[in-house]
């Protein structure tokens, strides 16, 4: 008996073989994740009074030295000089191909400007809670902010959820892909809470967030379940397999493929599946919210395409129907909705609603174009919007930033740079020509008319002129109505703060004016969507 056991436990150690993990190929995922990991050690370790320094060294040199990394990885690597395709790491479950790389570096750079916001706490405003223990109006909490303490925790879990944006497009399986999902969520979900000012709201934004973030989470993985009952396998390229050679039952490949785009489309934000993101929005700390609309969106839009691309490349017929209603009806309900907002935030996220839906006309294109046009848009977008929001930390009442539109009345006349400033990023957003947001949209309708999705493209014309409405309403009430007799104060930038608005004007006038650079990269980057 005593033989018997030892020689099955032989024969099960000769089997067994130890993964092949390609560190050099993951190394930029590693780095944010180690660096998460000291900031951890940080906030055991350090005392209190040291500890935002040795956060921020440890932030912006773990960002900086991932992105060094990616494109290092790029350079070196055959995928980017033309020869082999692009490497399956981690035993076949992450891919590092040009998309995976291009969307990665994109993460970064985004992350590294939120980070910029989340850290400016010039003039006593930080924008987060001291005790987030505390009862809102408690007297622990009024303690807590005369002492001046600050929650240092949101910079580990900012990195920790950047790990998992970067993860969760780079994914080639779709175990892999709902750990992402829930690494870059979970932190996110604690940070949406902390907000200094309106702790309830901000509280209640983060209830609301997690809730529905649950329910879509359960969704993609009673997907992932279907479509391993339908494949044998989570792999996308299993699955791909498995659907072109219509093996199984079509009943669970079609659910499955149906509730992982829900939970897809609900981390983009598009329509139906969009109520949770005006409230979050507008409760969360706006560094948070910075954050949310760039990199989130990035990396779930990377995510999505990798998806719909790689494992369901085969079944355009069967989804990209039902895309177009969801197209339609993000870019449209995006565009009127906003018109009715009173709040900043929430006009942006109505906004941030608007254009996934303008980059979902690219994604329908389901080719090499719309893969390329998808990857600019994102790009475009980014880097205004951390330029928008990091604006609105500046506009401040006593009860904190002044989010309410009659509070904006007559900025312009105040502080003609703050409000001229932040007309230029509205313009981009309404894709006025000479703005990124001009070529980006130029570039998805292009992708659109090329694989033949015409009326798509005059919906989102129509639903552009929609928009411009409430931009340009925006900018005519900072600039032609009079000032309010007790209007907000503006808040001297801080370094931090001022090195991220100029480097999302500055991005947003280079690519509208000379967009051939980025959008040659992103060409190349979209010719190797790897599939093994």
């Amino acid at each position: 008996m005593t033989g018997s056991v030892s020689h099955a436990g032989s024969l099960a150690a000769a089997t067994i073989a130890a993964p092949h993990i390609e560190y050099s190929q993951l190394a930029p995922i590693l780095v944010v994740f180690g660096a998460a990991l000291a900031g951890v050690l940080v906030e055991a370790f350090l005392p209190r009074r040291a500890r935002r320094a040795a956060h921020l060294v440890i932030s912006f040199g773990g960002l900086g030295a991932a992105f060094i990394l990616t494109i290092i990885i790029a350079a070196s690597s055959s995928i980017f000089t033309g020869g082999s395709p692009g490497h399956i790491a981690a035993m076949g479950a992450v891919a590092v191909d040009r998309p995976t790389l291009f969307i990665q570096g994109t993460i970064l750079v985004l992350a590294f400007l939120s980070v910029l916001i989340i850290a400016d706490t010039a003039h006593g405003l930080s924008p987060f809670v001291a005790q987030a223990a505390a009862v809102p109006g408690s007297a622990e909490e009024r303690e807590g902010l005369l002492k001046g303490i600050t929650h240092t925790e949101i910079y580990p879990l900012t990195l920790f959820a950047v790990g998992g944006m970067m993860l969760f497009p780079a994914s080639n399986d779709l175990l892999t892909m709902f750990v992402a999902l829930e690494v870059l969520s979970l932190p996110l979900y604690l940070l949406c809470g902390l907000a200094r000012r309106r702790r309830l709201l901000s509280q209640e934004a983060a209830m609301k967030y997690f809730l529905l973030g649950a329910f879509s989470s359960a969704f993609f993985l009673f997907g992932i379940a279907l479509l391993y009952g339908y494949a044998g396998s989570v792999r996308l390229s299993a699955i791909a397999t498995a659907a072109t050679s219509n093996a199984g039952s079509e009943t669970l490949l079609l659910s499955g493929l149906a509730l992982l785009g829900l939970g897809l489309l609900f981390k983009i934000g598009a329509v139906p599946f969009q109520g949770w993101k005006p409230d979050v929005y507008q409760g969360a700390p706006t560094p948070i919210t910075a954050l949310m609309a760039s990199c989130t969106v990035v990396s779930a839009f990377g995510a999505l395409l990798r998806v719909f691309y790689v494992a369901f490349g085969s079944l355009t017929w069967d989804w990209r129907p039902v895309m177009w209603a969801v197209a339609v009806l993000t870019m449209v309900v995006g565009a009127i909705v906003a018109i009715t907002q009173t709040d900043m935030k929430r006009l942006l996220a109505y906004s941030s609603i608007s254009h996934a839906g303008y980059i979902l006309v690219a994604v329908i294109a389901a080719s090499e174009i719309g893969l390329s046009s998808s990857l600019f848009y994102l790009v475009t977008y980014g880097f205004t919007t951390i330029g928008a929001f990091a604006l609105i930390t500046l506009v401040r009442d006593p009860s904190g930033e002044a989010d309410h539109l009659s509070r904006w009345a007559g900025l312009g006349r105040r502080s003609p740079l703050v409000a001229g400033t932040f007309a230029f990023f509205l313009l981009a957003f309404a894709g006025i020509p000479l703005t990124s947001g001009f070529t980006g949209k130029f570039a998805v309708f292009q992708a659109a008319v090329a694989g033949g999705a015409t009326p798509l493209v005059i919906v989102g014309v129509l639903s552009s002129a929609i928009a411009a409405f409430f931009y340009v309403r925006v900018i005519v009430l900072m600039f032609f109505s009079d000032p309010v007799p007790d209007g907000p104060a503006l808040v001297v930038p801080s370094v931090f703060t001022g090195t991220a608005v100029a480097i999302g004007a500055v991005v947003t006038l280079v690519l509208g004016i000379v967009p051939g650079p980025v959008l040659n990269l992103a060409n190349h980057a979209a010719s190797q969507l790897f599939v093994r």
